[in-house]
């Protein structure tokens, strides 16, 4: 990640409170202890026609992905929970719209590095609830009570 003084933070901050989102998900992984996986993402949205935002805004974080919509939008997206940390940690405090996001999905990653039992990844997957709580997410079928359901004896 290059070095970015506080103008542009400032400005992606901005970009993220309003063409932007932040996701936290639980996904099935088989290959998983727990089954289960709770997936970080950041994501800023641009009509495809003003893509140059989206390249300058990864090449700045040196990390993910650039999707073409066949809607005329573009995405860039970052789905590496380290990469996801760091960025929360260097636009926390220029967000405003999306500051209760970014605090708890700094809290969720926090307690994801400190996890050790089923039952302490039930309760970050409770976490995880609220985070969709906060997105307004209607789309979410795997929660904290699914992952309670197939880790309780």
């Amino acid at each position: 990640m290059r070095f970015m003084d506080e103008t542009i933070l400032a400005y992606i901050a901005g970009f993220l409170d309003g063409d932007g989102s932040i996701f936290f998900q639980i996904v099935p992984r088989k290959d998983y202890k727990q089954k289960f996986q709770i997936r970080s993402s950041i994501a800023f949205y641009q009509k495809t026609k003003y893509v140059e935002i989206l390249d300058w805004l990864k090449e700045k974080f040196g990390c993910g992905y650039i999707r073409h919509r066949k809607t005329g939008v573009s995405d860039y997206t970052i789905v590496e929970s380290k990469e996801v940390r760091k960025i929360l940690e260097l636009l926390k405090p220029y967000v405003r719209l999306k500051k209760r996001q970014v605090d708890l999905g700094l809290e969720i990653l926090d307690k994801l590095e400190d996890k050790k039992t089923n039952q302490d990844f039930i309760e970050i997957c409770k976490l995880v609830d609220m985070f969709g709580e906060m997105n307004y997410s209607k789309k979410r079928t795997i929660t904290n009570e699914t992952v309670s359901k197939f880790l309780s004896p």
